[in-house]
């Protein structure tokens, strides 16, 4: 860059800007209108778009624990047992499967689930916790409880 006069040296603001410039246009690449080829608009519009990802975050995990929650609930009353008992059982059997693992099994390994479930409604009633009274006693499942009867 040639500078004539010292004073168009104080206003060029050299490369920086530039930059910065472009670092938002390339965010605003997908809008459409003045929004993303003006930067005083574009950077307004950029903001707001960074904003609403930031809480898009929080809402995306709330919803997939939500659907976890629904799934594993739905393949407990297809089995016959409750929710709470379903986790309590599982959590005394030492088996540490989070919300994730255990609503892919109820989608897409029924049958692993209902193991599960058979093991947990076994367990259940070896404890006694409350509501089990209604449970039948799966036949095909042995646990601590068995072993020392």
């Amino acid at each position: 860059m040639v500078f004539t006069t010292a004073i168009m040296m104080v206003r060029s603001r050299g490369p920086d800007e530039f930059w910065r410039k472009r670092k938002i246009f390339k965010i605003a690449a997908h809008f459409s209108g003045r929004r993303r080829n003006c930067y005083s608009i574009a950077i307004k519009a950029v903001h707001r778009a960074l904003q609403f990802a930031t809480i898009g975050r929080t809402v995306r995990k709330t919803d997939m624990i939500d659907l976890w929650n629904t799934r594993i609930k739905a393949g407990c009353e297809e089995h016959g047992v409750e929710i709470n008992n379903f986790k309590d059982s599982l959590s005394r059997c030492d088996i540490q499967l989070n919300k994730k693992v255990l609503a892919d099994l109820a989608i897409w390994e029924p049958n692993s689930f209902k193991a599960l479930s058979d093991l947990a409604k076994s367990v259940a009633i070896d404890y006694n916790l409350p509501g089990t009274e209604k449970y039948d006693k799966p036949s095909n499942v042995i646990t601590r409880g068995l072993l020392k009867k």
